[in-house]
């Protein structure tokens, strides 16, 4: 049985993939799915229990030289050490545990209805707006929130209004303070407006925000400050500084994973009656990929494997660098633009599509 590719949209001629792409393609990427949970075992469980005393060796380690931060030297010793922890604890702990990767372990502190992360939005929110919004919708033009964050354009598919023209400014001023626009944003504010949702609903959300925020307000900027006595203020400050890090680092990874120029986005329409292959296709064709070393994809919380997390997005982290060779030679069977690149691309390629959207283009043909 063969079923026709998505007809994306954004996409430049001669990168669509061959009109008699099948269901063959989804039955392969499920052959590769079934290998690896078949193989998943003590040595996935150690990586995770690895980088989760790592990340807590760093914490603490930062922690404590912030403490007597007065002295320069332990000043950067610990905003370094607190901020690799804290992007540590956001991107490979943190995003992938509350994906569900580690369930399958049994163990109630690697799960992903435990798990509560060292970042503003509460776990529940974000597990909601991103696995099962984001992730089901990928790149689908008024479905897929994360397309665009609500503010940004990234679509010719999207309708142009003035406030676009700001769209440059909007992600410079994001960067630094992207914690708190993810919590903003997963509030979902705008159905509340629009009375898919009630205000009772809004409310018990905001609370939970409000109460999250304050914690971890308390922790960063009140609590350890405190204990540092006489390197209050350098405390602080290093706080500050390893939350600002984290910030960047994650808006930089997230932005190059579904923004480069030649990642596609879709209509309803196109997904309408979509079989597991076509969603496979969407997946490949909405994601991109950040080429990079074994550090890298640990700190990126191995989203530089964009294509094979939104392929796979419950299997563990630490076999995408496995997987990602196979994916890709399927791809080049099946004509299939596999878009990926280094971090300094990408990133640029995702600013130029944020320009380029920020002005009025043609729709698209349907």
């Amino acid at each position: 049985m063969t079923a026709n590719p998505l007809a994306a949209t954004d996409t430049e001629p001669g990168k669509e993939p061959r009109k008699e792409l099948g269901e063959e393609l989804g039955e392969e990427l499920d052959r590769i799915r079934s290998e690896i949970i078949a193989a998943r075992g003590a040595d996935d469980a150690r990586y995770i229990r690895t980088v989760i005393a790592t990340q807590r060796g760093l914490e603490a380690g930062g922690r404590a030289a912030l403490a007597v931060s007065l002295f320069p030297p332990a000043w950067a010793a610990g905003t370094a050490m607190l901020s690799v922890a804290k992007i540590l604890e956001n991107m490979e702990l943190g995003h992938n545990i509350l994906h569900g990767q580690w369930d399958w372990m049994g163990d109630p502190a690697i799960h992903s209805s435990t798990w509560e992360w060292d970042f503003l939005t509460p776990a529940e929110a974000w597990k909601h707006t991103h696995n099962h919004l984001h992730h089901t919708w990928t790149n689908v033009v008024d479905r897929d929130r994360d397309l665009g964050y609500v503010v940004f354009r990234m679509s010719a598919d999207q309708p142009w209004y003035p406030r676009h023209l700001a769209q440059p400014l909007y992600n410079f001023v994001l960067a630094p303070l992207f914690e708190w626009g993810i919590a903003l944003y997963d509030l979902e504010p705008e159905t509340v407006a629009s009375g898919s949702r009630s205000w009772r609903s809004f409310v018990t959300d905001l609370t939970g925000l409000l109460t999250k925020a304050t914690r971890q307000i308390a922790k960063d900027y009140v609590l350890f400050p405190l204990l540092a006595g006489p390197s209050a203020l350098p405390c602080l400050m290093g706080n500050l500084t390893a939350n600002t890090a984290r910030n960047l680092w994650s808006h930089t990874i997230i932005f190059c994973g579904h923004f480069p120029g030649d990642v596609q986005t879709f209509t309803e329409e196109h997904v309408e009656g979509e079989t597991r292959g076509q969603w496979y296709l969407r997946q490949i064709q909405g994601s991109a990929n950040i080429d990079g070393g074994g550090l890298f994809h640990v700190l990126s919380g191995n989203l530089g494997h964009q294509i094979e997390h939104h392929a796979f997005p419950d299997l563990p982290s630490n076999r995408y660098a496995e997987i990602a060779p196979r994916v890709r030679e399927l791809c080049e069977k099946y004509d299939i633009p596999y878009v990926t690149g280094p971090l300094w691309r990408q990133y640029g390629s995702a600013w130029g599509r944020i320009l380029r959207f920020a002005v009025p283009t043609p729709r698209r043909p349907a």
